[in-house]
């Protein structure tokens, strides 16, 4: 006969104990949390030891978990900076150029400044800029070699000013519009800037080619001191353009002078900034020599 399907523990001892400590171990379980949380308001410090130990027990999953997530951002870190790393090289590339334009500058300043220090009574001062705009357009090819500003007589641009980026000197403004400006490019060829060199000042005339380089043409004829590598720099003669303007490193040396290109290259050049003509210092005060007769 088969058995009921409701069937008691009573009729089986073995179930009666099962059942019989299940419930004295529950009974049990629920007395020791009472007790256990009784003592954790009466006197905290007494689990001290157990969390102290149960904290080193979990330091060395705790060190591996830490080293797994640290090798994570690693990870993902040396992934982004790959990505990123064409564009901070270019960036690089550029603040290294800019840099060594600043230092030509300033060499070239410091032997304007000998100079001037032996004239007493000259002072060179800075007017501050006209304008910082954007060049929107230049000649690529051709033998005239032009650019277009995005300002004119609306932002104070007038015929002759000179225009620089912060890699050297542009050229200068050769007509002015409302809102526009047309720029002759220092490598066209009616384009001529007193020059000199800035290591040492050499003096001499740099001439657009037409090609977008620039021929250095030495005042002084005789032997060529030049050297491929040589910076030029604007050396203020003649007004126009101040001293110590970055303009172009040699790169092939003739028997008059060299060829050179240019520093600011107008097809790199986003913004320009244009400054008033510079007005050469005064000679210093003669006094009269009294007349002895």
């Amino acid at each position: 006969m088969a058995p009921p399907p409701n069937r008691r523990t009573g009729y089986s001892r073995r179930a009666q104990y099962s059942t019989f400590f299940s419930y004295s171990a529950g009974v049990a379980g629920a007395l020791l949390g009472l007790v256990l949380l009784i003592v954790s308001f009466v006197q905290p410090s007494l689990f001290t030891g157990l969390r102290a130990a149960a904290a080193d027990v979990a330091a060395p999953a705790g060190r591996a978990t830490a080293t797994t997530r640290a090798a994570g951002k690693d990870i993902f870190s040396t992934v982004a900076g790959y990505f990123k790393a064409g564009s901070e090289h270019a960036r690089l590339e550029r603040e290294l150029a800019e840099a060594k334009v600043r230092l030509v500058q300033a060499q070239a300043t410091e032997v304007e400044n000998r100079r001037l220090k032996l004239l007493l009574g000259i002072a060179a001062q800075d007017p501050g800029p006209v304008a910082v705009t954007r060049l929107t357009s230049s000649t690529a090819a051709s033998t005239r070699r032009f650019a277009t500003l995005a300002a004119g007589q609306d932002k104070g641009v007038a015929n002759g000013m000179p225009v620089r980026s912060p890699m050297g000197l542009v050229g200068r403004v050769l007509e002015v519009g409302a809102t526009s400006a047309r720029v002759l490019l220092i490598t066209d060829t009616e384009s001529l800037v007193p020059v000199r060199r800035a290591k040492d000042g050499v003096p001499a005339f740099a001439q657009g080619v037409g090609d977008g380089t620039i021929r250095i043409k030495l005042i002084s004829l005789g032997l060529n001191p030049l050297k491929t590598g040589d910076v030029f720099v604007t050396s203020g003669s003649g007004g126009l353009y101040r001293p110590g303007m970055a303009m172009a490193v040699v790169t092939q040396v003739t028997h008059d002078g060299a060829i050179a290109r240019v520093l600011a290259n107008p097809s790199d050049t986003d913004y320009v900034i244009v400054e008033p003509p510079f007005a050469p210092p005064p000679p210093p005060a003669t006094e009269p020599v009294p007349d002895t007769k």
